[in-house]
């Protein structure tokens, strides 16, 4: 279970470092968890991260503040971004959730903006994994990342823009994964 959190831990990191720049409003981006809110009674472990508003600054400021180019870095990668809203619940049996809650999660990912980057299907542990990014225009504006297995579920919601140059810059470093992309114009 721990790699399990590890892993989401590593792809809400990761989204936070994939989005481009954008001068549309992000807010359409925001994914509504209310459905799930019954499963924290049902769920052995839950972990709620809502960082935005103040919180969000905060954590820009400090960084700013930082003496590590990296850190400054982050800051500056960040400074436009919305919103980063993760839910994990994990449970003691497999089936103690209804599926169709997660499937409604998916469903509002099929609204106009969303575009499916990639989904995973595994039959261990039923496990289901979409990565879905939503455009305004030609700039991605919001990134969303759905897994589901018998045992657990875990969303990763992110909005707003955030530099790419920047993060190809600190990938590698500071905990983040190291990416490959063509840089090639």
């Amino acid at each position: 279970m721990k790699s399990f959190i590890k892993q989401i831990s590593k792809i809400a990191l990761l989204a936070v470092f994939v989005l481009l720049p954008s001068a549309a409003s992000a807010q359409d981006a925001r994914l509504r968890f209310e459905k799930l809110n019954g499963l924290e009674t049902k769920a052995r472990d839950v972990v709620e991260v809502n960082i935005e508003g103040k919180l969000l600054d905060l954590a820009r400021r400090v960084m700013t503040k930082s003496k590590d180019a990296d850190a400054q870095k982050v800051s500056q990668a960040i400074k436009d971004l919305k919103g980063i809203y993760v839910r994990v619940y994990n449970f003691e049996n497999e089936n103690e959730y209804n599926p169709s809650d997660v499937e409604e999660i998916r469903n509002q990912l099929t609204a106009p903006g969303w575009e499916k980057l990639a989904n995973v299907r595994s039959k261990k542990n039923n496990q289901k994994v979409d990565v879905y990014t939503m455009f305004t225009g030609d700039v991605m504006s919001g990134l969303a990342v759905v897994v589901s297995e018998s045992k657990s579920i875990a969303l990763v919601n992110v909005i707003g823009p955030i530099d790419i140059d920047l993060l190809m810059e600190l990938s590698g470093k500071m905990n983040i994964p190291k990416i490959d992309i063509d840089t090639n114009k």
